[in-house]
């Protein structure tokens, strides 16, 4: 018989790990509005048992917490019991927070990204050691996961991957944006940057990134050229901050 996995919130991120997680486990959801939970069963395509928040009673579930950071106050006043364990997606919201407000016999920090959505997110893990296991279980269901050993380093990841989707799409609008410029019609440029992107997603897996570069990069040619301009306008250090300007504001939420 599968578990039941309840996710308390309906928003976006719960239907993506809903509509991959119900091969898995039996959907519960929980929130304040009746219709808003009927339009999240209609987006996971499977039948959800649902629950009005006021005074949900948690005991002996498995969360799975998908609200605004900013509400996590309210919903734990709303909740009574104590849960078999909570899994966190909230940026920047502390294990400690959590606990302070969630009561549960395990508590685990996730960041997975907005690849979950196609069931390729990479999630980053803290918390709970005795929930590592499970913890990697489930969240393996929509992409690749990794446990760290400390917030600090989950903050880290947030700004790398929790935040990556945004960075590499500014760059891909810029290289279709790049082409077009140069003459090449949008439709084009789009399906050509597409097709880059999805071609390196499956390079990068095996490869060093210094290597892929060496491999394409002829002396003196186009390559060499663009790269060129690319370190000039500074691309390599605006990601490493960009980096570290995402990990400070995860670090201080």
């Amino acid at each position: 018989m599968k578990k039941t996995l309840t996710f308390i919130g309906n928003g976006n991120m719960a239907v993506a790990m809903a509509k991959t997680l119900k091969e898995r486990y039996l959907i519960e959801v929980v929130g304040r509005d009746l219709a808003h939970l009927d339009t999240f069963e209609a987006a996971v395509g499977t039948d959800v048992t649902k629950h009005l928040l006021n005074d949900f009673d948690i005991t002996g579930k498995t969360l799975l917490l998908c609200v605004k950071p900013a509400n996590i106050v309210e919903v734990g006043t709303k909740l009574h019991g104590k849960a078999e364990a909570l899994y966190s997606v909230l940026a920047g919201t502390k294990v400690e927070m959590l606990k302070s407000h969630i009561a549960a016999a395990g508590t685990v920090r996730a960041m997975p990204n907005l690849a979950a959505t196609v069931g390729r997110s990479m999630t980053t893990l803290t918390g709970d050691r005795h929930l590592e296991a499970e913890a990697i279980s489930l969240f393996d269901a929509i992409g690749m996961t990794l446990w760290l050993g400390s917030e600090k380093e989950l903050d880290i990841a947030t700004g790398l991957a929790g935040s990556g989707p945004a960075y590499l799409a500014l760059i891909a609008e810029a290289l279709a944006d790049g082409a077009v410029k140069q003459g090449l019609k949008r439709d084009d440029a789009m399906t050509v940057m597409r097709g880059l992107f999805a071609g390196f997603g499956e390079l990068i897996q095996h490869e060093h990134p210094a290597l892929l570069k060496d491999g394409v990069m002829s002396p003196g040619g186009t390559t060499a050229a663009g790269y060129s301009a690319l370190e000039a306008a500074g691309v390599r250090n605006g990601c490493i901050q960009a980096v570290e300007r995402a990990f400070e504001k995860a670090r201080s939420s």
